[in-house]
């Protein structure tokens, strides 16, 4: 029997390890560090979408585990380097 309050889906999972390796990467290349566990995970998480929207107008085709991180990653990259001309900070 499952209880309903610990049931996550492997999906969510999934994104959510996507996300992490993901955000981290994107904090190492573009900081030298990253952002924290929660910021890496909302950062890589956000950087997929926007790296699996840009692969596809690219006509970059792929799957599986390496494809999505490196989707993943480079959206991030791309959230980072926004986010830093807009902050005008340079850390």
């Amino acid at each position: 029997m499952h209880i309903f309050a610990l049931y996550i889906p492997q999906s969510v999972i999934a994104w959510i390890i996507i996300g992490l390796i993901a955000g981290w990467l994107a904090g190492t290349v573009s900081r030298g560090r990253g952002f924290g566990c929660i910021a890496d995970i909302i950062l890589g998480m956000v950087g997929a979408i926007l790296g699996g929207w840009i692969f596809s107008k690219l006509n970059i085709r792929g799957g599986g585990l390496l494809y999505s991180i490196a989707a993943a990653t480079v959206g991030a990259v791309i959230l980072v380097s926004v986010a830093r001309i807009f902050s005008g900070g340079n850390d």
